[in-house]
C-alpha cells in the first residue's frame, strides 16, 4: 500500500510541471470517470494496462494512517496548501498504458488520471519551482515538455479537460490525446489485449492486464534454461485489493503447457521453501510464506495470497528497524582531552627511561 501511495503522490507531482487549455470532449463528470472509462482514453497499440481506484486506495483507514505519521507529512499539507489538490478527496483513478518495447528501444509509457484541480494554483507552484518546461500545441491541445524523469525519453503532459490529465512519454502523450480527440482508436480495439482485460478483476483497488510476446518468452528460455517453462505464456493478469483489513493479491500467468505450468509451479513453490529460514527467526515472515499458495493447470500458473493487515505492519516495521540499524553511522572515538593525553605520554616515556 505505501509503494501505491508513494506513485500516487509522484503523479500529483509530476501535475505541478504542467497545465493546458484544451477543447473538451464530453468526458465524464468530475470523479464520476470509472475503470471503463480510463480505458477508452488508453492507445489501441498498448501491450499492457495498469489500472488504480486511487480514491479508494488512498482513503483507508491503513493508508490514512500512514500518510498521517509519515515524517513528511507537513510537507504534504504545505503541498496542499500550495497547489489547492488534496490527494485524499482530488485523485480518483490512473490508468497506466505501457506500449510494447522491442530491443534496443526504451519503454514508452502514459498515465491517464482523473481528478480535481486548480490550474492557476498549479502554475502558481510551476513557477515557483522553476521547472525548465516547453510548451507546445499538439492538435489544439497545449503539450508541456521537457519534464525531468528517470528515463532518457523525453516526458511531458497535458490537461484534456477540467477533470482530465496526462503525463508520460512526449510519443504516448500524443496518442492519448488523439484517441481523446477520437482520431485515433483505444485499448479495447486492441483484440488481443481487450481478451485479457476481460478476465482481470476490473473491481480490484490496483490490476494490470499485459500481453506477453511469444518471442520475449522464447528468448528467455534461450538465455536462460532455467527459464524455459516460460515458453508458451500468453497473458500475465494481476490484482491487488484491500478488503476487511486484508490484503488480497493474485498473479495469473496464461498460456503455456500442462506439464511446464506444473514445472513453474514447483519451481515458485521452491522458490517459496527458500525462506523456511527467515521463517525460524521470524514468526510473521513464516505466516506470510504460509498464506501463499501455488498452483497450476491446462492453460495457467497462479500465486494468490490473503495477507492481513497486522501481519505486514509488523514486517514493515521489522524491515523498517533493520535498514535503519543497517545505515545507522558509526560513532567516532571520543578524543582524549589534551592535557590527560599530555599525561599518558609523559608516564610513557618515563617509562621507557626506566627500562
Amino acid at each position: 500500500m505505501k509503494k501505491l501511495i508513494a506513485l500516487g503522490i509522484v503523479v500529483f507531482l509530476a501535475l505541478l510541471s504542467f497545465a493546458a487549455c484544451g477543447k473538451k470532449a464530453g468526458a465524464p463528470a468530475t470523479g464520476a470517470a470509472g475503470a471503463e472509462d480510463m480505458l477508452k482514453l488508453l492507445p489501441k497499440d498498448a501491450q499492457g494496462v495498469v489500472m488504480v481506484d486511487v480514491h479508494r486506495g488512498i482513503t483507508t483507514a491503513f493508508a490514512d494512517k500512514a500518510i498521517k505519521e509519515d515524517k513528511n507529512y507537513q510537507k504534504y499539507q504545505d503541498f496542499i496548501k500550495e497547489t489547492g489538490l488534496d490527494p485524499q478527496k482530488d485523485i480518483y483513478f490512473l490508468a497506466v498504458a505501457m506500449a510494447g518495447q522491442t530491443e534496443g528501444t526504451k519503454q514508452e509509457a502514459a498515465a491517464v488520471i482523473s481528478l480535481k484541480y486548480n490550474k492557476d494554483l498549479l502554475l502558481a507552484k510551476m513557477k515557483k519551482e522553476g521547472s525548465d518546461v516547453k510548451e507546445e500545441v499538439y492538435n489544439g491541445v497545449t503539450l508541456y515538455s521537457g519534464i525531468k524523469a528517470e528515463s532518457d525519453k523525453p516526458a511531458g503532459g497535458a490537461f484534456l479537460d477540467g477533470s482530465t490529465a496526462v503525463v508520460g512519454t512526449d510519443a504516448m502523450v500524443k496518442k492519448v490525446i488523439d484517441v481523446y480527440q477520437k482520431k485515433a482508436e483505444n485499448i479495447l480495439k486492441n483484440e488481443a489485449l481487450a481478451a485479457v482485460i476481460k478476465t482481470a478483476n476490473k473491481n480490484a483497488l490496483v490490476w494490470s492486464a499485459f500481453v506477453i510476446p511469444p518471442d520475449a518468452t522464447k528468448k528467455l528460455s534461450q538465455q536462460n534454461p532455467m527459464m524455459s517453462s516460460l515458453e508458451g505464456i500468453k497473458a500475465i493478469i494481476v490484482f491487488f485489493d484491500y478488503r476487511d483489513k486484508s490484503f488480497l493479491m493474485e498473479i495469473k500467468a496464461s498460456g503455456g503447457e500442462e506439464a511446464k505450468n506444473k514445472q513453474l509451479a514447483d519451481m515458485l513453490t521452491g522458490f517459496k521453501a527458500l525462506g523456511a529460514g527467515a521463517a525460524s527467526k521470524n514468526p510473521d515472515v513464516g505466516e506470510l510464506l504460509n498464506r501463499i499458495e501455488v498452483s497450476s493447470g491446462p492453460d495457467f500458473v497462479k500465486i494468490n495470497a490473503g495477507l492481513p493487515e497486522d501481519i505486514l505492519q509488523r514486517l514493515t516495521k521489522s524491515a523498517a528497524q533493520k535498514v535503519e540499524g543497517m545505515i545507522k553511522p558509526k560513532e567516532e572515538p571520543k578524543e582524549e582531552p589534551a592535557e590527560e593525553k599530555k599525561n599518558e605520554e609523559t608516564e610513557e616515556k618515563t617509562e621507557e627511561v626506566k627500562d
